[in-house]
């Protein structure tokens, strides 16, 4: 299991999960998280992903400050500070760079659930930009001494535009590279297809959200009994 789901917090996946979606922010509305895991949920905001009208729910540098603040990566402060000091080109400029990476990781991971590509040769040119991503991410981390153990931490957190992208790229490296890359699925819900790291006891979870897509799914089937059974309609 890699560091997001038990070590780094030494708690376990249950206790993440059930507490992922804390409010620990005021302001616009939080995001929707049920991945369970920081490199998922940034594959989650491009929605309605399959579909002809996408939604993009980071279009903006201060919702990527918003995205990784509720995943905890950052801490508020630090998130105000970068709201204040990065300037609108940098934050043009990393906000392309998360849109690489966000849609390299999806064509890799929903190629593997789709069997359209080999879980372990992913094609090149995506290949490419996710190396260049996790590099750079790994070039910015130093390893300190902490009060137990030694641990990471990114130098000059509050001056470096690319923080909340080199963050969410190592949280990608240390998944893709883990088992738990294998616990991956999407939701059962074709409209949705949501990512989410399935920690269930017998990894038989089929939605990202069982009050949403979940109810939506066995209504459509309740509507669609209906009808067989009533030729009239």
């Amino acid at each position: 299991m890699t560091g997001y789901i038990i070590n780094q917090f030494s708690v376990t996946a249950k206790t993440i999960f059930e507490s992922y979606n804390k409010r620990i922010m005021s302001g616009p509305e939080l995001f929707k998280l049920h991945a369970g895991h920081p490199a998922l949920e940034l594959v989650n905001t491009l929605d309605m992903r399959f579909s002809a009208q996408t939604v993009d729910l980071i279009p903006t540098y201060k919702d990527l400050l918003r995205l990784t603040t509720q995943l905890r990566l950052l801490t508020a402060e630090q998130a105000r500070k970068l709201g204040r000091t990065v300037g609108e080109g940098e934050a043009r400029r990393v906000l392309a760079s998360t849109a690489e990476l966000r849609e390299a990781l999806a064509k890799v991971l929903y190629g593997r659930i789709d069997g359209t590509i080999d879980g372990t040769r992913p094609p090149a040119k995506q290949l490419q930009i996710l190396e260049q991503q996790f590099h750079a991410a790994a070039q910015h981390r130093r390893l300190l001494a902490g009060e137990s153990h030694l641990e990471w931490s990114w130098s000059g957190v509050e001056r470096q535009a690319e923080i909340p992208l080199w963050m969410l790229a190592q949280a990608a490296s240390d998944l893709l590279v883990s088992s738990d890359a294998e616990l991956i699925k999407d939701c059962g819900d074709p409209t949705c297809r949501w990512l989410f790291l399935d920690v269930s006891k017998n990894h038989t979870r089929r939605w990202c959200d069982m009050k949403t897509c979940g109810n939506r799914m066995k209504a459509r089937r309740h509507h669609a009994r209906t009808q067989e059974s009533d030729p009239v309609n």
